[in-house]
């Protein structure tokens, strides 16, 4: 990155994810002195990307969730552009397939025409059809943004409107698969942002994979003067008298902000800010439990000629819904398939990829020696892939190379406490925290998925410092 690491700035930015950089980015459009700051060598968090033996590899990005058409206005991600000031065509997006939520003789599919979804009800549960229309007709006039004082869960309410179990949790599935801290549930506010994400808009993916998107929020960053500071972790946040005042590297090197924006998540940012507030917010009492490993194969044969045509399968093995930590390691009982070349203007690889997604415990990992983890990760693959026969061709033939990564990874390259997924159950939608001057963004905040972090940097920058400095 090649800039001296400075000792005053207007916003320090904790986190050169999505979120940071697209804080980053409008905070530099309006000339301020921001600095974004990350542990790792690579820019990107949970969304990331990087090459083994050759081969290049996505991690994190399934697919960019709130897909609409260029031109389209009002929805999350032309909102994201417009403030960002990125064109539309710069993303290359090509549309999902098809996509389904799968239990043992009965499936949903779904794709980015809603209607795809009604018809299946419709079709497969009859009686719940209009129950499904009053939802959809409720949902449709929520905002698209996560809302406070909203504490009730999704299941309480879909009581209201449909009495099929296996109806919710077939509609659950994939919701919760995609960002939920909270096992078998989620809260309310984050359902809708999730409904209106995943089944009004939809999927899609950048040609390239994640590497596209953060190549432009980083090349724009810079464009606009931005300083990026990669192996520079923070080691402590420095308050006085109630107020964030800045942050002591792990070289011992401080800078002095204005103010501070986290992406690291509640417990590992308070536990930055001394004995009190790390007790607070310990990862006893505000951790979450969610975690996974995800083994990605490479194949000597396109998915389509196995007869697999979905872009990603939500599957259940059982006939109710599986969503927490397992007691073991892993557990395939439920999960995520997904096929990153089974979009609209993909390049096609050598080598296609299937990515497996399973529920993982959130300690075991940890406490493995080297052989025990290498043999575990081996045994997830294994089991995982003879648990998806149902809903997927059988690879194992037909897989070349394989890459895992684990909760293990996830610490390693994020700092997440128990190498979790989605954060705290604990969220705080205006991002405010116990320090003034200290706002949090991303998955902590409420947000979820690609967009939604983008979207939240974004929030947090106009609500926390642009609204807030007189520049």
């Amino acid at each position: 990155m090649g800039q001296t690491v400075p000792s005053t700035c207007d916003t320090l930015i904790i986190g050169a994810g999505m979120s940071g950089l697209a804080a980053g980015i409008r905070l530099a459009q309006y000339d301020q002195n921001v600095v974004v700051l990350d542990r790792h060598a690579l820019w990107g968090g949970l969304n990331s990307f990087y090459k083994k033996a050759g081969r290049p590899f996505d991690v994190g990005l399934h697919a960019l969730t709130n897909y609409v058409d260029k031109g389209v206005r009002g929805k999350p991600l032309t909102r994201i552009l417009r403030q960002l000031r990125i064109p539309y065509d710069a993303l290359k997006l090509g549309q999902q397939w098809v996509s389904e939520s799968a239990f043992p003789g009965v499936k949903l599919r779904f794709s980015n025409d809603f209607q795809l979804m009604r018809s299946e009800v419709a079709e497969k549960f009859p009686s719940q059809i209009d129950g499904f229309d009053r939802l959809s007709a409720l949902l449709a006039d929520y905002p698209s943004l996560p809302t406070a004082g909203m504490p009730v869960f999704a299941r309480t309410r879909l009581a209201e409107f449909l009495t099929d179990e296996k109806l919710v949790d077939l509609l659950l599935l994939p919701i919760l698969y995609y960002g939920s801290p909270t096992p078998h549930d989620i809260e309310w506010g984050s359902f809708v942002v999730l409904w209106k994400s995943l089944y009004e808009e939809g999927f899609a993916r950048p040609q390239g994979g994640v590497r596209t998107i953060l190549t432009l929020l980083r090349d724009r960053y810079k464009e606009l003067g931005g300083q990026l500071h990669m192996r520079q972790g923070v080691a402590k946040l420095l308050h006085e008298n109630g107020k964030a005042i800045g942050v002591v590297l792990d070289s011992g090197h401080e800078i002095r902000a204005s103010r501070i924006l986290s992406s690291a998540g509640l417990v590992e940012t308070m536990a930055l800010c001394g004995e009190a507030l790390q007790e607070k917010f310990s990862e006893e009492k505000c951790a979450g439990e969610m975690t996974f490993v995800e083994c990605i194969s490479l194949l000597d044969t396109p998915l389509v000629d196995l007869g697999h045509d979905k872009t990603i399968t939500f599957f259940n093995t059982t006939e109710r819904l599986i969503y927490e930590a397992p007691e073991a390691a892993f557990d395939s009982r439920s999960g995520v398939i997904c096929c990153p070349d089974h979009y609209d203007n993909q390049i096609p690889q050598h080598e296609p990829a299937l990515r497996l997604t399973l529920r993982a415990h959130p300690q075991k990992w940890f406490d493995f020696t080297d052989e025990e983890y290498a043999a575990t990760k081996e045994s997830a693959w294994q089991a995982g892939h003879k648990a998806i026969l149902p809903f997927a061709p059988d690879i194992r033939d037909h897989t070349v190379f394989v890459d895992t990564f684990t909760p293990r990874t996830v610490r390693q390259f994020t700092g997440h406490t128990r190498g979790v997924v989605y954060g705290s159950p604990i969220k705080s939608p205006d991002g405010t925290t116990e320090l003034e001057n200290l706002f949090l963004m991303g998955t902590d905040q409420g947000f979820l998925g690609i967009v939604g972090a983008m979207l939240s940097g974004i929030a947090m920058a106009n609500v926390h410092a642009l609204q807030a400095s007189p520049s």
